[in-house]
């Protein structure tokens, strides 16, 4: 027998593996079943395996053949032997945490309905059955029961008890904080807030931070409260009861410069206004109290009341210098809402900002006026679009529970809370106790975090209120008796935080005193900064707008372009990329455009506005054009951006050959904007505003429709300059003209502008053809003249041949103001009558004259109608000295359009014994008809009134 290192040695053979282990498995297998079954040399190898200790370590268990056990377990599968028989399950664990995590749910989305939010606590705070646990089943004896806290952040453990949970909810959700996120649509975003307001909350701030912030709320008190007595009676639109607006933005300057953020620009109503000044951006308050005392600085032809100017100043802020800029504002609430964007993103468009992480956005509301005013509604609409978003703005509202005199929830909105229009956009809101200043400035800095992580909108809700009235000079109490009766009561959001501090040993109450009267001599001093004005700071992007300041309207331009460049430029405006398909139609265009450029056709309007762009660009000038139609034109006639009709993306397939004229070229951008007037052109505003060196084109889709937007036009375009000094180059591109659309598609109101006119405030042109647009678009830019432009752009006259011009007046003269007779049949001697007339309308008598053939009539045309060129026009209407008369001539009835504007400034002009007539429609409320029939009536009309051999209706002889 053999020993068993040598058994060993014969099991490590390699005829036991391999290709030959299943044929040795299967003798062993029948060895098993019957052992003589084997060869005998076979049989005496498996005998010698029995003496080797089992997997069990016993040498006495014997080896079972496995083909047996095998095959009894394939046949119980078949007869389902193995199914377990399990009693029912018990889900009364599984039930109660769904409840919780509903409860869970139910705090983050309710909770700012029972949060401790209003200082007055005028109202009891609603019963929400929804956040009682009783609601969902649960039951006092689950307190104490553990659930899993997986999805929150209250703990880094797996599980929380009940009662520590609900706990945990309320202290987040429902004390001086509620917030309002959860029906942002992005996981992410509501995770990111979730975390930051269940892992922290408001943080055990150090004592030195303590300090900073009670020293934020005695200089908020302090200014009102002097001023109040220095200047009794006097309107300032006090900020006391929402002192905690001053911590917020005494935070926003700084935490905003820790992320990176370089420029703060600021658009805010009267509210506390004054205290910004003071005491966030660094104004001199003797300064401030020469305002209060009728001091004014030279140079403003009108000027505006303190609490609408702004202000700029470079601070030093925790991060680093921050630019800080108060944009100016009228007294109509929320209409700087668009003007602040508008701004700001020309700021980041300046630097190469593209998220907007340098420039912020911060605009601050009143709760009446946030949930009132549309254009908030219209501006929020831009704020994720490509041509007007600026990477989110901080919106903060000092909700002072009232406007003007109302308060009575029945009255005040529609809506639960102020800020509910922001959840258009899926903003998170933040509201927060103003008595709570930590809170303050703890939701400030989550706000801020939030939008420089997700690039969007948020907003701080400062729940506060109003210690005065609507102005100084207002008795509240007379409609709002219950109210003040509370506010009368109530110490002051400072004395409550110091009381605080002194009882945590942060300060003595004679310390909290005495910040009350350092800041009280401060202000009697009047020659010290509250803030850290950095005075010698200069930033790389500023704007330098002193080769603007003395210009004049009068300043020439060299404007022409030579034909070469012409044509070159018109070369690169006609060609497409390789296998781009334009449609039929466009191509036509595109060849007419060329054959344009090389002198082979009359220049149309659409042909002079590109080459006017083109040139400009590649001048190195940039240009931005936005409007609800302004790719293609109102009336196809631009066509900017080019569509490949064989693109198989939507967000694909476009050129535009204006982005592809010359190397290093300034910028073209052409945006077709959201519908609407208010908010696009107050952007615009603001855009141009801080970018002098960009032609800033708003175009609207018909003219009539500007005055949906006549706020911006009335308290920003006409009298920014003299109210505030502030220079704006912006144009308006507006279509003009009757041609039988009816009252709302005619006119853009032009007797309203020249109504604006004076101090040579704007420009009015209405041009007639391609030249005069070429060389006036130029001359926007090429003369450092930067004065709003308002063009009455034409709508027939794009296509009319007798509009046409060659090319070569691009390549000479200059945009002219003042365009007399052109036909040189016109006999100067035998002219008897002078008509002189303002757009389409010229084209109109210059064929009504060829069918009466009336060589004894002139006509002049009034291309630039304010400022009015007296020289040019007094120059051609002195080329006929027989003529007894001079018609004005307009399409528009005779209590609209340019007639009583300009009958003195053509009276002025005339000599002695010339009479002035008038012929045009008659006055009508209306702009125009809406009949076809009736509309060509008219028009018969005044074209026979033009040339009628003995003129009625008005007339005026000097």
């Amino acid at each position: 027998m053999s020993t068993e290192p040598e058994f060993k040695e014969r099991l490590s053979n390699s005829y036991l593996f391999g290709s030959n282990a299943p044929y040795v498995e299967e003798l062993y297998e029948s060895y098993l079943e019957d052992p003589a079954s084997v060869p005998d040399q076979w049989r005496t190898y498996f005998d010698q395996l029995q003496h080797l200790p089992a997997t069990d370590g016993n040498e006495q268990t014997r080896d079972q053949a496995h083909a047996p056990i095998i095959e009894s377990f394939a046949q119980r599968a078949k007869a389902n032997a193995f199914l377990v028989h399990a009693a029912a399950p018990d889900l009364t664990v599984a039930s109660k945490q769904v409840s919780v995590q509903s409860l869970i749910a139910a705090y983050r989305s309710l909770g700012a309905r029972v949060a401790q939010l209003d200082p007055l606590k005028r109202q009891d705070r609603p019963q929400i059955p929804e956040l009682d646990p009783a609601f969902y089943g649960l039951t006092e004896a689950d307190l104490d029961q553990v659930y899993s806290a997986t999805n929150t952040y209250f703990t880094k453990a797996d599980t929380m008890t009940l009662r520590d949970m609900l706990k945990a909810l309320r202290d987040t959700y429902c004390q001086s904080i509620g917030a309002e996120f959860m029906y942002i649509s992005d996981p992410a975003a509501k995770r990111w807030i979730q975390e930051r307001l269940e892992a922290g909350g408001v943080p055990a701030f150090p004592a030195q931070r303590k300090r900073n912030i009670l020293q934020q709320l005695t200089e908020a008190e302090g200014l009102e409260r002097f001023l109040h007595t220095k200047y009794v009676g006097q309107k300032r639109f006090s900020l006391e009861g929402g002192e905690s607006f001053i911590a917020s933005m005494d935070e926003v300057v700084n935490h905003a410069s820790e992320s990176g953020v370089q420029e703060v620009i600021v658009g805010m109503a009267h509210r506390g206004r004054l205290n910004m000044l003071v005491n966030i951006m660094g104004k001199m308050p003797g300064d401030l109290f020469a305002e209060f005392e009728g001091k004014h600085p030279d140079g403003l032809t009108d000027g505006d009341v303190k609490y609408h100017n702004g202000f700029s100043s470079d601070l030093s802020a925790r991060g680093g210098p921050v630019h800080l800029s108060l944009a100016f504002n009228p007294s109509h609430l929320e209409i700087v809402n668009p003007v602040v964007e508008g701004s700001t993103r020309a700021r980041q468009d300046r630097r190469g900002d593209e998220d907007g992480s340098q420039v912020l956005p911060v605009l601050v509301h009143g709760d009446a006026a946030f949930a009132g005013q549309g254009v908030v509604m219209e501006t929020l609409n831009l704020a994720q679009t490509r041509g007007y978003g600026t990477g989110g703005t901080l919106h903060i509202v000092i909700n002072n529970q009232i406007g003007f005199t109302t308060s009575d929830p029945r009255d005040t909105r529609s809506t639960l809370y102020c800020t509910d229009v922001v959840k258009m956009i899926e903003a998170p809101v933040f509201h927060v106790n103003g008595d709570d200043p930590e809170a303050v400035v703890y939701v400030t800095q989550l706000a801020l975090d939030y939008r420089q992580k997700f690039r969007h909108d948020v907003v701080v809700d400062i729940v506060c209120f109003r210690k005065l009235g609507h102005n100084e000079q207002d008795t509240p109490a007379l409609t709002q008796p219950l109210m003040y009766k509370s506010i009368g009561k109530h110490p002051g959001t400072r004395k409550l935080y110091a009381d605080k501090l002194v009882a945590q040993n942060v300060l003595t109450e004679e310390e909290a005193e005495q910040m009350v009267k350092d800041y009280r001599l401060v202000m009697e001093d009047g020659k010290r900064t509250i803030e850290p004005v950095l005075t010698d700071h200069k930033s790389k992007y500023a704007t330098d707008w002193t080769p603007f300041l003395d210009a004049k309207w009068t300043d020439q331009a060299d404007t022409a372009v030579p034909l070469t460049e012409l044509t070159r430029i018109g070369e690169k405006l006609t060609t497409v990329p390789e296998g781009f398909t334009v449609h039929p139609l466009v191509n036509r265009l595109l060849n007419d455009r060329r054959a344009m450029a090389r002198g082979e056709l009359p220049l149309d309007w659409g042909m002079g506005e590109h080459l006017a762009f083109a040139t400009l660009v590649a001048s190195g000038y940039p240009i931005r054009i936005t409007g609800q139609d302004s790719g293609r034109g109102t009336f196809t006639h631009r066509h900017a951006v080019l569509h490949d009709q064989k693109r198989e993306r939507w967000n694909d397939g476009t050129y535009i050959p204006l982005q592809n004229v010359s190397p290093n070229q300034g910028s073209f951008t052409v945006i077709d904007s959201v519908l609407s007037e208010e908010a696009v052109l107050g952007f615009e505003y603001g855009y141009a505003s801080a970018e002098p060196n960009t032609l800033t084109i708003w175009e609207a889709q018909f003219g009539d429709f500007v005055n949906g937007a006549q706020v911006v036009i009335d308290q920003f375009i006409a009298s920014g300059e003299a109210k505030w000094g502030r220079y704006c180059g912006l144009t308006m591109m507006l279509p003009h003209g009757y041609e039988g659309q009816g009252p709302e598609h005619s006119s853009a109101r032009i007797e309203r502008f020249l109504q604006l006119c004076a101090d040579n405030n704007i420009q009015v042109v209405q041009p007639t053809n391609g030249a005069q647009i070429f060389h006036l678009l130029r001359r926007q830019m090429i003369r450092p003249f930067r004065k709003p432009l308002v063009i009455m752009t034409p709508k027939s006259l794009l296509r009319n041949k007798d509009a046409g011009v060659p090319l070569s007046q691009l390549a000479e003269g200059q945009f002219q103001p003042v365009i007399g007779e052109v036909d040189a049949s016109i006999d100067p001697a035998g002219v008897t009558r002078v008509l002189a007339c303002s757009g389409k309308v010229y084209y109109d008598l210059v064929n009504a004259r060829k069918e009466a053939q009336r060589n004894d009539v002139a006509i002049i045309r009034v291309e630039q109608l304010y400022p009015f060129a007296h020289k040019a026009f007094e120059t051609e209407l002195r080329k006929y000295g027989n003529a007894k008369e001079v018609v004005w001539v307009q399409d528009e009835p005779q209590n609209q359009g340019p007639w009583f504007y300009i009958q003195h400034h053509l009276y002025e002009n005339m000599a002695a014994g010339q009479k002035l007539g008038y012929a045009g429609r008659p006055a009508s409320s209306s702009p125009a008809v809406g009949y076809l029939a009736k509309h060509q009536e008219q028009q018969r009309q005044l074209l026979e009134q033009a040339f009628s051999a003995k003129h009625k209706g008005f007339t005026l002889t000097k």
